[in-house]
């Protein structure tokens, strides 16, 4: 994949990210920060101002998806749309007709294997939208520990192997699961939460959701990694080795904060928060080489269907 390719799909991704005017600018800015910063990494020196393309529209829509003239990159494009669409739940109707339009823009039939893929996507964001099944609290907070622990553990090699995975849709899974992690951590301290309470400490903390999805799959695109031909996945394995630590220390990060805020009564700052979050994650990339064979091997075991009962449970 080239760089004008890349380009035209990060394009048309922030398209998807910001057409939702229900987002906050604190999520815009967070997608911007990191469009800019995937210019910064090993081969992405060429993505440098594609936000501002899009913001200041010197690259229509249009445009970018007159640059993609193979039809493996014109599914590809469709595919991270709605997956960065359905990022932060179900979609909305300026999300539907923003991707009806697309697809027909794109020139992908009814039949195509985009439309199929992109329905996965669509499964698991419908599926995280169910309030998670009860858990009991811990009865002893020895036990109650070791237990989260565990638990966060198991999370994040879960996350690092979606990474692993060829389809488009894997990545998608991380976030729900993230939400999940973070219930289960409020409820084993006795309290209960909404949806919208979850998502909106996971911001506070600094992990953007629309934003984590850009970066996940910018990092793939750089990479050339997204997408398949002949059914192989295409480049090595560098990108993913990348995507794999960022998604198993952000969740094993953001499950000891979790473990933190609630265990201390929900009393945190904001500031503090965002710094303890900030400090777990250096020693959360150092757990993850150790854990390498593990993520490797979960990987190995995972299909499409166990996915979605993951994200529903």
């Amino acid at each position: 994949m080239d760089t004008s390719t890349q380009r035209a799909i990060l394009n048309i991704m922030i398209h998807a990210a910001l057409v939702d005017g229900q987002k906050s600018e604190n999520e815009r800015a967070a997608i911007r920060d990191v469009a800019e910063s995937l210019a910064g990494q090993a081969g992405g020196a060429a993505l440098a101002g594609v936000y501002q393309d899009v913001l200041l529209k010197r690259v229509t829509l249009q445009q970018a998806i007159a640059g993609l003239r193979e039809l493996e990159h014109r599914q590809l494009a469709y595919e991270m749309a709605v997956c960065v669409c359905d990022a932060d739940g179900v979609q909305s109707q300026a999300e539907q007709d923003f991707l009806a339009s697309l697809r027909e823009a794109l020139r992908l039939a009814g039949d195509d294997p985009a439309i199929a893929s992109a329905s996965q996507a669509d499964t698991i964001a419908a599926a995280a939208v169910a309030v998670p099944a009860a858990t009991p609290a811990f009865a002893a907070a020895s036990t109650r520990d070791a237990e989260l622990d565990k638990s966060i553990l198991n999370y994040s090699i879960l996350n690092g192997a979606l990474e692993l995975l060829p389809q488009s849709w894997a990545s998608m899974a991380i976030i729900p699961l993230q939400v999940r992690m973070v219930y289960k951590i409020g409820r084993a301290h006795g309290v209960e939460m909404d949806q919208g309470h979850i998502k909106e400490f996971i911001a506070t903390v600094g992990v953007g959701l629309t934003s984590q999805y850009v970066e996940q799959i910018g990092r793939k695109l750089i990479g050339g990694l997204v997408g398949k031909a002949a059914g192989k996945m295409l480049g090595g394995l560098t990108g993913a080795a990348t995507g794999m630590a960022f998604s198993f220390a952000t969740t094993y990060a953001l499950g000891q904060v979790a473990k933190r805020y609630y265990a201390g009564g929900r009393v945190m700052s904001t500031e503090l928060l965002k710094r303890t979050f900030q400090e777990m994650l250096g020693p959360a990339k150092n757990l993850q080489q150790e854990y390498l064979p593990a993520i490797r091997q979960r990987a190995s075991t995972l299909s499409a269907s166990e996915v979605v009962e993951l994200v529903r449970r």
